[in-house]
């Protein structure tokens, strides 16, 4: 389908446009789709640059959101737009977790829906639906090469859980992608109350599985292949407890291409995602050109 007819075409149950905004000379684009990997109705978002056209196609990033967060944080909060239309990059922003009646839940705010950690569940309920890794990694990016200008070209970035996402995803599958980013992420899960509550819930009690989705873990028994950008504020409340970034410069040390940048007085917010994200969108062109 060309972006022009996607751009007008409301008649899809499957797969249908509920948004389409001009923002920067180009589209911010909200897309309703019914997910096989899931098993429910999902939404992701799509900035497309004004380079994006029916004859041109654009390399992507794909950006990870955190904890309680859907689609619409990242694309309404960081103001990432300005620098991708300048840069000619596509956006891509998934939501957190599968949504819906039928989807299991948990009434606090970091397991269940919003909090579905970019893993595949092992243990009943969440199993049924919580395949966030499968659809990041595999539908995902099939429906958005299939609908939208894009190349082949990748690159993966995120915030917090969406942090841990992005470099876990990146040490497993580096071919896929140019370049990883990430904003305060979640880097030691196995070991963080975040972690050991969600691995626990979705994995089970065995944590020899929990390692492959612990970016510590996977640098350490991987290693990384991609150049890999970190920022993280010195004033973020959940740095010591959660986030661990400490673990991260640990295990990385000896790699070159690795940058991690503890970013003075900065918390955990947007705020600072909306500080950094040219720095990082930057990054991203650079390898994604290379």
């Amino acid at each position: 389908m060309r972006v022009s007819e996607f751009m007008s075409s409301e008649n899809s149950s499957l797969f249908e446009r509920v948004s389409d905004v001009k923002t920067f000379g180009g589209r911010q684009i909200r897309v309703r789709h019914q997910s096989a990997v899931l098993n429910c109705e999902m939404h992701f978002s799509v900035f497309l640059p004004p380079a994006a056209t029916d004859d041109t196609k654009v390399p992507s990033v794909y950006f990870l959101s955190g904890l309680t967060c859907s689609d619409e944080n990242f694309s309404t909060k960081a103001g990432a737009q300005r620098v991708a239309a300048e840069l000619g990059l596509a956006l891509v922003i998934p939501d957190t977790s599968p949504r819906g009646d039928a989807v299991a839940d948990d009434e606090s705010y970091d397991l269940g829906q919003g909090a579905g950690f970019y893993l595949n569940a092992t243990q009943a309920p969440w199993s049924e639906h919580y395949r966030m890794y499968d659809y990041i990694t595999e539908e995902l990016p099939t429906l958005v090469d299939a609908h939208f200008p894009v190349t082949e070209r990748k690159a993966i970035s995120g915030h917090s859980m969406g942090g841990h996402g992005a470099i876990s995803i990146a040490c497993k599958l580096p071919k896929q992608y140019s370049s990883v980013s990430a904003f305060s992420p979640i880097v030691n899960p196995m070991v963080c109350p975040w972690g050991e509550k969600a691995f626990t819930h979705y994995l089970g009690a065995e944590r020899s599985t929990w390692a492959e989705y612990d970016s510590v873990e996977l640098l350490r028994s991987r290693g990384l292949d991609l150049p890999l950008l970190v920022d993280q504020g010195s004033a973020d409340g959940f740095l010591e407890e959660q986030l661990l970034t400490d673990n991260l410069v640990a295990v990385s040390k000896h790699l070159d291409h690795v940058q991690i940048r503890m970013q003075t007085g900065y918390d955990h917010s947007y705020y600072f995602i909306a500080t950094f994200i040219e720095a990082h969108l930057r990054f991203h062109a650079q390898h994604l050109s290379a």
